[in-house]
């Protein structure tokens, strides 16, 4: 390991694991029919656009996550201030794990973590949608 990283992905990934519930793909499939639940997919918009998405979830692109979160921020979606549980998600869960960690450190409760992300709801037979193509 480099000598300036003291901790790596993996212990950052076993913090977050201790602090943010998961859920799998099928209570996800779920969870994902109730109104108090929004689906926060945190994949890049090209991920989206080349593999379809959950429908009816909210896109939140990770790297504008915690500014569309707060409040304060002259970025926030009201969208986090509604009295939801959020299920959050990326391809295979790591990023959406971590980006887990953080929202709860926030204040953002309750939030949960899809186990396996987009590729586990797929092959529990999620229900898909195809975005429209770009202009």
């Amino acid at each position: 390991m480099p000598q300036n990283i003291t901790q790596g992905y993996k212990a950052l990934m076993a913090k977050a694991e201790a602090e943010v519930d998961s859920v799998s793909a099928a209570e996800a499939i779920a969870l994902a029919k109730r109104d108090d639940v929004v689906i926060v997919c945190i994949r890049d918009i090209r991920e989206l656009e080349r593999e379809g998405r959950i429908p009816g979830s909210f896109h939140a692109p990770r790297g504008m996550l915690e500014f569309w979160v707060d409040p304060e921020s002259p970025y926030h979606k009201p969208i986090f201030a509604e009295d939801k549980t959020f299920i959050i998600h990326c391809a295979s869960g790591w990023r959406s794990l971590l980006a887990g960690a953080t929202l709860t450190a926030m204040g953002l409760k309750p939030v949960k973590n899809l186990k396996g992300g987009f590729t586990a709801w797929k092959a529990a037979g999620g229900t898909i949608e195809s975005l429209p193509a770009r202009k």
